[in-house]
């Protein structure tokens, strides 16, 4: 009965869930926090402003965006601007022209100065009025391993101009004995006074400047007018009557004749076939040499257009001929 002794009317024990000691102790912990925290006091404050970064405001007064609009140039005005960057570019390259000529005429009369190369060859007193044309120095021009071929070419034009003298000298013995031998004679005067000049600048000062600055075009002119002096030797040597040459023909023909003359007549033609020989041998020691400096006829061709294109009467030539060529196209127009 005694489940019956309980009164089923009574209020029932209060029974709070959230007496639980564990709950008690987060809500205690919870509001002891919200109530030391204060949002208006100077500390909180404090931190706040520590913790926040203000925004950063324009310095001056915004301006709404503008869209700008694209403006394309003008025929005419890019055609004026390339042409104002072209003459400035042309001004450019003629200052730079200018001070380039200067330092190289101050670097010539520098070594001029401290180096001076006066013309030597021919030798001539100093009393003469006519002075040397070339220099001329073996030992500080030509590199040690071409001394020797080029002293022999130089030997080999000396024999050619005496050889000339000698063949003037046998004509006119071959005239004193046949009137009819005149004009022999006069071409005989003809061939040494040009031979003798013109072998001297058209095959030997070539030589010597290829060997003294290594030049291909140099020895391509040598080459080319050194065969055909070797064909001139050999005619002058075979004597062609007529020719003005005292060959082995015209000795020969004068052996029935007058036979001092004719042994002088073959002397010179002995002079003839020696120069004729020496100068096949020379020619092979050169092509020889020649191939083993590298040269190439590429290389004389660059030399030839640089040589040509840096000549000052080149240049003055050519700007008179645009020059002339512009003006009369605007006098057609």
């Amino acid at each position: 009965m005694a489940g019956f002794d309980t009164n089923p009317f009574a209020d029932p024990v209060d029974v709070n869930p959230f007496q639980d000691p564990s709950v008690t102790q987060l809500t205690s912990t919870s509001q002891s926090g919200l109530d030391e925290f204060n949002p208006f006091s100077e500390s909180s404050q404090l931190t706040n402003a520590a913790r926040t970064t203000p925004a950063t405001q324009p310095a001056g007064p915004s301006q709404p965006a503008v869209l700008q609009t694209s403006v394309e140039p003008t025929p005419q005005a890019v055609a004026a601007a390339a042409q104002a960057g072209l003459l400035q570019q042309q001004a450019e390259l003629e200052r730079k022209a200018a001070e380039l000529e200067k330092k190289e005429r101050e670097l010539q009369s520098n070594a001029a100065s401290i180096n001076p190369r006066q013309n030597n060859w021919p030798p001539l007193p100093r009393r003469c009025p006519v002075k040397p044309c070339f220099y001329q120095d073996f030992s500080a021009d030509i590199p040690a391993d071409y001394q020797r071929i080029c002293k022999m070419l130089y030997y080999l034009w000396m024999l050619h101009s005496v050889t000339l003298l000698l063949n003037l000298l046998a004509c006119l013995a071959w005239f004193t004995v046949q009137t009819e031998r005149g004009v022999d004679f006069g071409l005989s005067i003809l061939w040494f006074v040009l031979f003798t000049p013109c072998a001297f600048l058209c095959w030997y000062r070539p030589i010597y400047k290829a060997f003294r600055s290594d030049s291909s075009f140099s020895f391509f002119v040598f080459f080319f007018i050194f065969f055909c002096q070797i064909a001139i030797y050999i005619i002058q040597a075979v004597g062609i009557p007529g020719w003005g040459d005292s060959g082995w023909i015209a000795a020969l023909s004068e052996l029935h004749g007058n036979l001092a003359v004719a042994i002088i007549m073959m002397v010179v033609a002995a002079f003839f076939t020696l120069c004729a020989v020496l100068s096949l041998f020379l020619l092979k020691q050169v092509h020889s040499l020649y191939r083993r400096t590298g040269a190439s006829f590429q290389r004389a061709q660059e030399e030839f257009s640089q040589g040509i294109l840096t000549n000052r009467s080149f240049q003055n030539a050519a700007a008179g001929a645009a020059s002339s060529a512009a003006h009369g196209a605007f006098r057609g127009n």
